[in-house]
Protein backbone atom coordinates (compact mmCIF):
# COMPACT_ATOMS: atom_id res chain seq x y z
CA UNK A 1 0.00 0.00 0.00
CA UNK A 2 1.63 3.37 -0.61
CA UNK A 3 -1.14 6.21 0.51
CA UNK A 4 -2.31 4.51 3.38
CA UNK A 5 -6.45 5.00 3.67
CA UNK A 6 -6.19 7.54 6.63
CA UNK A 7 -4.51 9.58 4.98
CA UNK A 8 -6.24 9.87 1.74
CA UNK A 9 -9.88 9.98 3.11
CA UNK A 10 -8.07 12.85 5.44
CA UNK A 11 -7.07 14.52 2.30
CA UNK A 12 -10.00 13.84 0.22
CA UNK A 13 -11.91 15.57 3.07
CA UNK A 14 -9.51 18.14 2.62
CA UNK A 15 -10.38 19.26 -0.88
CA UNK A 16 -13.74 18.84 -0.61
CA UNK A 17 -13.86 21.40 2.58
CA UNK A 18 -11.83 23.78 0.26
CA UNK A 19 -15.01 23.48 -2.80
CA UNK A 20 -17.16 23.97 -0.75
CA UNK A 21 -16.12 26.85 0.92
CA UNK A 22 -15.49 28.55 -2.44
CA UNK A 23 -11.88 28.73 -2.21
CA UNK A 24 -10.17 28.95 -5.35
CA UNK A 25 -6.76 29.03 -4.13
CA UNK A 26 -5.73 26.90 -1.47
CA UNK A 27 -2.49 24.88 -0.11
CA UNK A 28 -2.01 21.06 -0.35
CA UNK A 29 1.49 20.47 0.59
CA UNK A 30 3.88 22.78 2.50
CA UNK A 31 6.84 22.66 2.37
CA UNK A 32 8.54 23.61 5.46
CA UNK A 33 12.26 24.06 5.44
CA UNK A 34 13.79 24.42 8.80
CA UNK A 35 17.05 24.88 7.62
CA UNK A 36 19.47 24.82 4.52
CA UNK A 37 22.40 23.41 5.44
CA UNK A 38 23.23 19.96 4.36
CA UNK A 39 25.78 17.40 4.57
CA UNK A 40 26.31 17.03 1.21
CA UNK A 41 27.02 18.79 -1.93
CA UNK A 42 24.70 17.38 -4.58
CA UNK A 43 25.00 19.21 -8.38
CA UNK A 44 21.31 19.44 -8.68
CA UNK A 45 20.95 21.15 -5.86
CA UNK A 46 20.64 25.17 -5.44
CA UNK A 47 20.10 25.16 -1.46
CA UNK A 48 23.33 25.17 -0.34
CA UNK A 49 24.40 27.90 -2.37
CA UNK A 50 22.74 30.04 0.12
CA UNK A 51 25.65 32.30 1.84
CA UNK A 52 26.90 31.27 5.44
CA UNK A 53 25.36 33.41 7.81
CA UNK A 54 22.20 31.87 5.87
CA UNK A 55 23.26 28.51 6.04
CA UNK A 56 23.81 28.88 10.18
CA UNK A 57 19.85 29.68 10.42
CA UNK A 58 17.39 27.43 11.74
CA UNK A 59 13.87 27.81 12.32
CA UNK A 60 12.40 27.34 15.86
CA UNK A 61 9.61 25.00 16.48
CA UNK A 62 7.58 27.13 17.33
CA UNK A 63 8.02 29.21 13.91
CA UNK A 64 7.32 25.85 12.34
CA UNK A 65 4.47 25.23 14.21
CA UNK A 66 3.24 29.08 13.38
CA UNK A 67 3.87 28.30 9.35
CA UNK A 68 1.83 25.03 9.77
CA UNK A 69 -1.08 26.44 11.33
CA UNK A 70 -1.07 29.86 8.91
CA UNK A 71 -0.81 27.71 6.35
CA UNK A 72 -3.53 25.09 7.38
CA UNK A 73 -2.40 22.19 4.68
CA UNK A 74 -3.31 18.70 5.69
CA UNK A 75 0.71 17.49 4.24
CA UNK A 76 3.77 18.43 5.00
CA UNK A 77 7.31 17.92 3.64
CA UNK A 78 9.99 18.76 5.33
CA UNK A 79 12.90 19.07 2.59
CA UNK A 80 16.25 21.40 3.44
CA UNK A 81 19.37 21.14 3.49
CA UNK A 82 18.92 18.02 5.71
CA UNK A 83 16.64 17.98 8.69
CA UNK A 84 17.82 15.53 10.33
CA UNK A 85 21.13 18.25 11.00
CA UNK A 86 18.40 20.31 12.54
CA UNK A 87 19.30 20.46 16.94
CA UNK A 88 15.36 20.18 17.02
CA UNK A 89 13.85 18.04 14.48
CA UNK A 90 12.37 15.46 17.02
CA UNK A 91 10.48 18.44 18.85
CA UNK A 92 9.32 20.00 15.37
CA UNK A 93 8.37 16.14 13.99
CA UNK A 94 7.12 15.63 17.50
CA UNK A 95 4.35 19.08 17.14
CA UNK A 96 3.03 17.82 13.52
CA UNK A 97 2.15 14.65 14.56
CA UNK A 98 0.35 16.17 17.67
CA UNK A 99 -1.30 18.49 14.91
CA UNK A 100 -2.50 15.20 12.80
CA UNK A 101 -0.70 16.37 9.71
CA UNK A 102 0.78 14.23 7.42
CA UNK A 103 4.75 14.41 7.59
CA UNK A 104 7.34 13.25 4.63
CA UNK A 105 10.67 13.58 6.28
CA UNK A 106 12.74 13.97 3.20
CA UNK A 107 16.57 12.84 3.98
CA UNK A 108 19.39 11.60 2.20
CA UNK A 109 19.84 8.73 4.70
CA UNK A 110 23.33 9.61 5.99
CA UNK A 111 21.93 10.30 9.72
CA UNK A 112 19.11 8.71 9.49
CA UNK A 113 19.55 4.98 11.02
CA UNK A 114 21.16 6.72 14.15
CA UNK A 115 18.34 9.15 14.54
CA UNK A 116 15.50 7.18 14.54
CA UNK A 117 15.97 6.59 18.33
CA UNK A 118 14.14 10.68 18.13
CA UNK A 119 11.25 9.25 16.43
CA UNK A 120 8.50 7.26 17.36
CA UNK A 121 6.53 5.55 14.33
CA UNK A 122 3.23 6.81 13.50
CA UNK A 123 0.98 6.92 10.71
CA UNK A 124 1.41 10.34 10.60
CA UNK A 125 5.17 10.27 9.91
CA UNK A 126 7.32 9.23 6.73
CA UNK A 127 10.93 9.44 5.87
CA UNK A 128 11.35 10.31 2.52
CA UNK A 129 14.66 8.80 1.42
CA UNK A 130 16.47 10.62 -1.80
CA UNK A 131 17.68 7.71 -3.80
CA UNK A 132 18.63 9.03 -7.87
CA UNK A 133 19.22 4.77 -8.93
CA UNK A 134 21.47 2.07 -8.09
CA UNK A 135 25.21 2.31 -6.10
CA UNK A 136 27.25 3.84 -8.72
CA UNK A 137 24.85 6.13 -10.19
CA UNK A 138 23.41 7.62 -6.82
CA UNK A 139 26.72 8.21 -5.73
CA UNK A 140 27.85 9.82 -8.79
CA UNK A 141 24.41 12.00 -8.07
CA UNK A 142 25.45 13.31 -4.77
CA UNK A 143 29.18 13.05 -5.44
CA UNK A 144 30.19 11.03 -2.69
CA UNK A 145 31.23 7.20 -2.68
CA UNK A 146 29.27 4.75 -0.09
CA UNK A 147 25.72 7.60 0.31
CA UNK A 148 23.80 4.95 -1.61
CA UNK A 149 25.02 1.66 1.23
CA UNK A 150 24.45 3.76 3.76
CA UNK A 151 20.57 5.20 3.07
CA UNK A 152 20.22 1.52 2.06
CA UNK A 153 20.78 0.40 5.49
CA UNK A 154 19.02 3.14 6.91
CA UNK A 155 15.89 2.44 5.28
CA UNK A 156 16.33 -1.50 6.33
CA UNK A 157 16.49 -0.48 10.00
CA UNK A 158 13.89 2.00 9.64
CA UNK A 159 11.29 -0.53 8.26
CA UNK A 160 12.77 -2.88 10.90
CA UNK A 161 11.73 -0.62 13.65
CA UNK A 162 8.23 0.06 12.20
CA UNK A 163 8.51 3.39 10.64
CA UNK A 164 6.94 4.30 6.86
CA UNK A 165 9.51 4.92 4.27
CA UNK A 166 9.45 6.23 0.99
CA UNK A 167 11.92 7.40 -1.59
CA UNK A 168 12.53 10.25 -3.73
CA UNK A 169 13.72 9.61 -7.28
CA UNK A 170 15.01 13.02 -9.11
CA UNK A 171 15.23 11.80 -13.16
CA UNK A 172 17.20 13.84 -15.21
CA UNK A 173 18.67 14.10 -19.11
CA UNK A 174 20.77 11.14 -19.64
CA UNK A 175 18.87 8.52 -17.24
CA UNK A 176 18.72 4.76 -18.91
CA UNK A 177 15.22 3.99 -18.38
CA UNK A 178 16.44 0.19 -18.49
CA UNK A 179 18.87 1.13 -15.35
CA UNK A 180 15.69 3.25 -13.68
CA UNK A 181 13.40 -0.37 -14.33
CA UNK A 182 16.33 -2.26 -12.40
CA UNK A 183 16.40 0.22 -9.57
CA UNK A 184 12.45 0.20 -8.91
CA UNK A 185 12.75 -3.53 -8.84
CA UNK A 186 15.14 -3.47 -6.18
CA UNK A 187 13.63 -0.71 -4.35
CA UNK A 188 10.80 -3.16 -4.13
CA UNK A 189 13.03 -5.31 -2.12
CA UNK A 190 12.70 -3.26 0.27
CA UNK A 191 9.53 -3.23 1.26
CA UNK A 192 9.04 0.44 1.40
CA UNK A 193 5.82 2.34 1.72
CA UNK A 194 6.29 3.80 -2.03
CA UNK A 195 7.94 5.43 -4.30
CA UNK A 196 8.35 9.39 -5.63
CA UNK A 197 9.42 10.60 -8.90
CA UNK A 198 10.16 13.86 -10.00
CA UNK A 199 11.97 14.90 -13.28
CA UNK A 200 14.90 17.29 -12.52
CA UNK A 201 13.70 21.12 -13.47
CA UNK A 202 16.64 23.30 -14.56
CA UNK A 203 16.38 25.98 -11.92
CA UNK A 204 19.04 28.64 -12.13
CA UNK A 205 20.39 27.76 -9.04
CA UNK A 206 21.87 24.50 -9.37
CA UNK A 207 25.49 24.43 -9.77
CA UNK A 208 24.55 21.56 -13.14
CA UNK A 209 22.39 22.78 -15.57
CA UNK A 210 23.45 20.43 -18.61
CA UNK A 211 21.16 17.42 -17.19
CA UNK A 212 18.16 19.05 -16.85
CA UNK A 213 14.75 17.71 -19.33
CA UNK A 214 12.56 19.63 -21.31
CA UNK A 215 9.08 19.31 -21.50
CA UNK A 216 8.92 16.49 -24.90
CA UNK A 217 12.18 15.34 -23.32
CA UNK A 218 10.16 14.40 -20.35
CA UNK A 219 7.28 12.94 -21.82
CA UNK A 220 9.58 10.63 -23.45
CA UNK A 221 11.52 9.37 -21.56
CA UNK A 222 8.94 8.52 -18.64
CA UNK A 223 7.02 6.73 -21.21
CA UNK A 224 9.85 4.73 -21.79
CA UNK A 225 10.69 3.88 -18.05
CA UNK A 226 6.82 3.37 -16.76
CA UNK A 227 5.79 1.79 -19.61
CA UNK A 228 6.41 -2.16 -17.89
CA UNK A 229 4.34 -0.28 -15.20
CA UNK A 230 1.32 1.00 -17.44
CA UNK A 231 1.12 -2.25 -19.34
CA UNK A 232 0.38 -4.22 -15.82
CA UNK A 233 4.14 -6.12 -15.89
CA UNK A 234 5.26 -4.65 -13.29
CA UNK A 235 3.31 -3.37 -10.14
CA UNK A 236 5.83 -0.77 -8.77
CA UNK A 237 4.60 0.64 -5.60
CA UNK A 238 4.45 4.55 -6.09
CA UNK A 239 3.41 7.22 -3.82
CA UNK A 240 1.75 9.04 -6.31
CA UNK A 241 -1.76 9.99 -7.58
CA UNK A 242 -1.76 7.68 -11.02
CA UNK A 243 -3.02 10.86 -12.93
CA UNK A 244 -0.12 12.33 -11.99
CA UNK A 245 1.79 9.47 -13.55
CA UNK A 246 -0.33 9.88 -16.50
CA UNK A 247 1.36 13.60 -16.94
CA UNK A 248 4.76 12.63 -16.62
CA UNK A 249 3.96 10.31 -19.65
CA UNK A 250 1.96 13.03 -21.73
CA UNK A 251 -1.32 11.12 -21.38
CA UNK A 252 -2.78 14.11 -19.06
CA UNK A 253 -1.93 17.78 -20.46
CA UNK A 254 -1.67 19.76 -16.57
CA UNK A 255 -1.45 23.60 -15.97
CA UNK A 256 0.78 23.85 -12.52
CA UNK A 257 -1.04 24.84 -9.21
CA UNK A 258 2.12 26.80 -8.14
CA UNK A 259 -0.10 27.56 -4.66
CA UNK A 260 -0.65 24.08 -3.88
CA UNK A 261 2.87 23.22 -2.52
CA UNK A 262 3.86 26.91 -1.13
CA UNK A 263 7.28 26.53 0.94
CA UNK A 264 8.56 28.07 4.58
CA UNK A 265 11.96 28.89 5.53
CA UNK A 266 14.05 30.69 7.48
CA UNK A 267 13.92 33.55 4.80
CA UNK A 268 10.19 33.20 5.34
CA UNK A 269 7.29 32.45 2.44
CA UNK A 270 8.66 31.83 -0.52
CA UNK A 271 7.76 34.42 -4.00
CA UNK A 272 5.95 31.72 -5.41
CA UNK A 273 7.96 29.00 -6.12
CA UNK A 274 10.71 27.52 -4.14
CA UNK A 275 12.68 26.62 -7.53
CA UNK A 276 12.09 30.55 -8.78
CA UNK A 277 14.30 33.08 -6.59
CA UNK A 278 11.90 35.78 -6.64
CA UNK A 279 12.24 36.79 -2.86
CA UNK A 280 9.90 36.18 0.00
CA UNK A 281 6.79 37.15 1.81
CA UNK A 282 6.20 37.84 5.33
CA UNK A 283 3.12 36.16 5.42
CA UNK A 284 0.97 33.24 3.89
CA UNK A 285 -2.00 35.39 3.22
CA UNK A 286 0.50 37.75 1.87
CA UNK A 287 1.83 35.27 -0.31
CA UNK A 288 -1.89 34.36 -1.87
CA UNK A 289 -3.23 37.44 -1.81
CA UNK A 290 0.00 39.63 -3.49
CA UNK A 291 0.91 37.76 -6.15
CA UNK A 292 0.10 37.64 -9.63
CA UNK A 293 -0.76 34.27 -10.47
CA UNK A 294 -1.49 34.68 -14.28
CA UNK A 295 2.86 35.15 -14.08
CA UNK A 296 3.27 31.43 -13.59
CA UNK A 297 2.80 28.15 -15.03
CA UNK A 298 3.16 27.33 -18.69
CA UNK A 299 0.12 28.99 -19.70
CA UNK A 300 1.65 32.39 -18.48
CA UNK A 301 3.99 32.43 -21.25
CA UNK A 302 7.39 32.86 -18.01
CA UNK A 303 10.13 31.14 -19.54
CA UNK A 304 11.02 30.15 -16.35
CA UNK A 305 7.84 27.85 -15.93
CA UNK A 306 8.18 26.44 -19.80
CA UNK A 307 9.70 22.75 -19.20
CA UNK A 308 9.08 22.64 -15.04
CA UNK A 309 6.90 19.40 -14.48
CA UNK A 310 7.74 18.84 -11.00
CA UNK A 311 6.11 17.28 -8.47
CA UNK A 312 5.33 20.07 -6.36
CA UNK A 313 3.04 21.87 -9.02
CA UNK A 314 1.46 19.19 -11.10
CA UNK A 315 0.80 16.94 -8.16
CA UNK A 316 -1.98 19.17 -6.18
CA UNK A 317 -3.51 19.52 -9.83
CA UNK A 318 -3.73 15.82 -10.18
CA UNK A 319 -5.01 15.61 -6.14
CA UNK A 320 -7.94 18.13 -7.77
CA UNK A 321 -8.43 16.02 -10.96
CA UNK A 322 -8.67 12.89 -8.96
CA UNK A 323 -12.15 14.12 -7.47
CA UNK A 324 -14.02 14.40 -10.97
CA UNK A 325 -16.12 11.29 -10.64
CA UNK A 326 -14.95 9.83 -13.63
CA UNK A 327 -11.50 9.36 -12.15
CA UNK A 328 -12.47 8.68 -8.45
CA UNK A 329 -11.85 5.12 -9.18
CA UNK A 330 -8.69 5.33 -10.70
CA UNK A 331 -7.42 7.15 -7.60
CA UNK A 332 -8.09 4.79 -5.20
CA UNK A 333 -5.86 2.28 -7.04
CA UNK A 334 -3.26 4.38 -5.51
CA UNK A 335 -4.69 3.61 -1.93
CA UNK A 336 -5.45 -0.24 -2.44
CA UNK A 337 -2.22 -0.50 -4.18
CA UNK A 338 -4.00 -1.73 -7.59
Amino acid sequence: MAINLQQAIDIGKYLVTQRLKGRKRFPLVLMLEPLFRCNLACNGCGKIQHPPEILKQNLTPEQCFAAVEECGAPVVSIPGGEPLLHPQIDEIVRGLVERKKYIYLCTNGLLLEKSLHKFQPSPYLTFSVHLDGMRELHDQCVDRQGVFDIAVKAIRAAKAQGFRVTTNTTIFKDTDPTEIQKFFDFLETLNTDGMMISPGYSYEWAPDQEHFLKREQAHALFREILAPHQSGKKNWNFNHNPLFLDFLTGEKDYECTPWGSPSYSVLGWQKPCYLLNEGYYATFKELLEDTDWSQYGRASGNPKCADCMVHCGYEPTAAMDAMQPQNIARSLGTVFGK
